[in-house]
């Protein structure tokens, strides 16, 4: 049997064919969203993703008989480990052929640059931070991905199960929860009216003008998501630089409609304490992009998707809101104004975003639309 041989990423050639290798693995795949190369190089360059900034990394290549057979990035976030108390390197951006051997030098690479920082334990998939993709799918292969998901072949949970010292660490579901074709769900409208009479809260029409900015609605928005998530598994504060740099990167490509925001009118200045942001499904436009890039027609296919609404699907890409506000049935507002949007953009269902397995209070909030919990993802663990 041949040996596995192990290469550090050291040159921009070697990131190249790190970040190539997932298109090679998954060309012709009706599942799988890829990424832009220009969204997986920013990310993982040290001199571009502001998560660098608590964060440390590196990145490894398998090849097998003089071939590339696999990848996967190394990540210590010191700002997650010290919130947590744990000592962990994570494992991400792990892809591979069917092949035992090549899992267990991979991961083998991973634990050995975790023992050399100090770590006791590695965790993973995880990103940077919770804004990356996180969480091998164990169910759910014959379903479309979405851009902040990871897809993988059904091999890659089977291959971790036969890693000697690896266990569950966390599990997160997914659910397909379908647009109702008439009125809005009663719930919903009951709801709804109800929590804007009562307690003064409203969903302000936003303005493209209005979300950039100091003092902007991006900021404001993202504000939201770190004070929602921070007590979450595997989630560290995003920082003011990376808040920074996901409004300016993705918020304008955000329809003013479809980015809801729920403000506190009783209080000054109407803070934001609620947020959904959807988008349309970007899957079957992204799997149109040769090697994750936009020329010659990859554009073309993102901006049917975007702004011709071209699809079925709308991807629900974030859903917060404030813990003191859950109680007062804010949540239903969000969908009150939501699915009006949705209807009149003909979409069918909306892919829903990652929640953990134990977060019962999320999942119920599908309860009122017809729903399918259709994948599930596992992040998994071992003592290094």
């Amino acid at each position: 049997m041949a040996s596995v041989e192990i290469r550090k990423v050291t040159d921009r050639k070697g990131l190249k064919a790190f970040i190539e290798l997932h298109y090679e693995l998954y060309k012709g795949n009706k599942y799988d969203a890829p990424n832009l190369y220009s969204d997986e190089l920013h990310t993982l360059s040290k001199e571009t993703n502001a998560a660098f900034e608590f964060c440390e990394a590196e990145y490894y290549l398998a090849y097998k008989d003089g071939r590339l057979v696999g990848r996967v990035a190394a990540i210590v976030n010191h700002r997650y480990n010290e919130q947590w108390q744990r000592k962990a390197v994570r494992f991400g951006w792990i892809d591979l052929i069917d092949d035992l051997e090549v899992m267990q030098a991979l991961l083998g690479a991973v634990e050995s640059y975790g023992r050399e920082k100090g770590m006791t334990e590695i965790i993973g998939p995880l990103g940077f931070t919770d804004m990356d993709p996180e969480g091998m799918l164990i169910k759910g292969f014959d379903q479309l991905g979405t851009m902040a998901t990871i897809y993988n072949y059904d091999y890659y949970p089977r291959l971790m199960e036969q890693m000697e010292g690896y266990e569950k660490d966390n599990d997160y579901v997914e659910y397909k929860a379908f647009v109702p074709k008439g009125d809005m769900p009663e719930k919903f409208s009951k709801v709804a009216q109800m929590v804007e009479k009562r307690y003064n809260l409203h969903c302000p029409q936003l303005k493209r003008s209005q979300v950039f900015g100091p003092d902007g609605y991006g900021r404001k928005v993202l504000e939201v998501v770190n004070k929602t998530f921070g007590n979450l598994y595997g989630y560290s504060q995003m920082t003011d630089r990376q808040i920074d740099t996901y409004v300016k990167e993705y918020f304008k490509f955000f329809s003013m409609d479809m980015l809801c925001v729920i403000e506190d009118w009783n209080l000054p200045d109407h803070p934001v304490v609620g947020v959904g942001i959807s988008i349309p499904s970007l899957t079957r436009a992204l799997q149109k992009c040769r090697k994750g890039r936009l020329w010659p027609f990859g554009w073309w296919h993102l901006f049917r998707a975007l702004y011709l609404k071209k699809t079925d699907i709308v991807d629900c890409l974030l859903v917060g809101v404030l813990e003191e506000y859950r109680p007062k049935g804010a949540n239903a507002l969000l969908f009150y104004h939501l699915i009006p949007i949705y209807q009149k953009y003909g979409f069918k269902w909306g892919e829903t975003h990652v929640h953990m397995e134990s977060n019962t209070a999320v999942q119920a909030q599908w309860q009122y639309l017809e729903n399918e919990q259709h994948k599930r993802r596992r992040c998994y663990k071992k003592m290094i």
